[in-house]
């Protein structure tokens, strides 16, 4: 029942064993992985799937620093590495293409003490960065191998180039997801409907497609999840998390694809194919218009050229500005409600979403399903974690 051709659910009441709540980057994965493991699920999302956050330019797939290793890095350090076939089987399995490259990273060390610091760092990597006889590495270089990706004339130490980093076209990977859902037999899917009410105790949401009665409901609306998660929750002094805004632009260049993205003090510069190159991003805690761009995005542009010779004369091809979902512990969101056993949160990625959504949601559709999680999950992810630091 769950092709895309299956009719819209009734007016009157439905049910499913899952309902996940959002159709962005987390509320994707959760789907496909409820219909690898046979749950019966719906997938709803007030606008189209892909919209909003997900729904942005930039794409990097950026790993934590290799020193000071624990837990969290060590989750992100596994979900990158996963993430390379998991987009391989989707692409395979829907004749489509995601955008991935594991491009690497160039980090510009304008001082000669960050070139010490960054040496340190490739030992690090050395002993973290590796998965089975696979290994990624640290490498400190004098110079970057072509020329202008980034300029080096005022690079006295040189340059980071790590080989973990990698890219993928947001849109595309959202494309890819939202297509195999599309022809699943497991899964209904429900655009455009938004989601009125949830009643956790009684398992029932209000939405524009009639009640759904459910098991389990997988909260995954980006900055929308908060207010929805915290209803209910007692002793709350602060919100759970809140909405950051975030501008992007595209430019058109004649670049090559497999340059590695390059970051200096938050911004990024990524090439992906079609001769697009993405510059972001900014990260606004207040905002006026939160989908419209401004200066702060011009300055970023002019940021980009002046680091990279190659993108001076440039043209910008689009511009975009979006809402990122930042949890009050900044860690991303996870696991059950406390209160409510039926509610399960998958939110707050900011900007590690999509390098880590497939491994969240496969979390938490294991967790809704009773199951026993298969890899370890940080405790500061886990929701029970955020109300209590929103709760001090």
């Amino acid at each position: 029942m769950s092709t895309a051709d299956s009719p819209a659910l009734p007016s009157g009441q439905s049910s499913t064993e899952l309902l996940i709540v959002g159709g962005g980057i987390m509320g994707l994965w959760a789907a496909v992985h409820a219909e690898r493991m046979g749950i019966d699920a719906v997938l709803i999302d007030a606008g189209s799937f892909g919209g909003g956050a997900s729904g942005g330019l930039l794409g990097a797939l950026m790993p934590h620093m290799p020193d000071k290793w624990n837990p969290k890095k060590q989750f992100q350090f596994d979900a990158l590495v996963a993430l390379e076939p998991e987009v391989a089987r989707l692409e395979d399995e829907t004749g489509l293409t995601a955008g991935y490259r594991r491009s690497g990273r160039l980090i510009p060390l304008p001082k000669p003490h960050l070139r010490d610091i960054a040496l340190g760092h490739s030992v690090d990597a050395e002993s973290h960065w590796h998965a089975g006889e696979r290994r990624f590495h640290w490498h400190v270089i004098d110079t970057p191998d072509v020329s202008g990706w980034p300029d080096a004339s005022q690079m006295e130490g040189g340059f980071v180039h790590d080989t973990l980093a990698g890219r993928v076209a947001p849109r595309s990977l959202t494309a890819v997801l939202s297509a195999f859902l599309r022809g699943a037999r497991h899964v209904r899917i429900i655009e455009n409907s938004a989601v009125h009410s949830i009643d956790a105790a009684r398992g029932v949401a209000e939405t524009d497609a009639g009640a759904i009665a459910f098991g389990h409901c997988v909260i995954a609306a980006g900055y929308q999840s908060f207010p929805l998660l915290a209803r209910d929750t007692a002793g709350l002094t602060q919100p759970l998390g809140q909405p950051v805004k975030g501008q992007s632009a595209l430019l058109k260049a004649d670049i090559d694809p497999e340059l590695p993205t390059i970051f200096r003090d938050g911004l990024y510069v990524v090439a992906h194919e079609g001769g697009h190159v993405a510059i972001g991003s900014t990260s606004e805690n207040r905002f006026d218009a939160p989908f419209a761009t401004d200066g702060q995005l011009d300055v970023l542009v002019e940021k980009a050229r002046a680091l990279v010779p190659l993108l001076r004369d440039a043209p910008v091809i689009e511009r975009w500005a979006g809402l990122r979902p930042k949890a009050i512990d900044r860690d991303p969101m996870i696991g059950p409600h406390p209160a409510h056993e039926r509610l399960l949160a998958l939110t707050g990625g900011f900007k590690v979403s999509f390098g880590l959504a497939h491994r969240l949601a496969e979390a938490v559709v294991h967790m809704a399903a009773g199951n026993v999680v298969p890899f370890p999950v940080p405790e500061s992810f886990h929701l029970i974690n955020h109300i209590h630091v929103a709760s001090r």
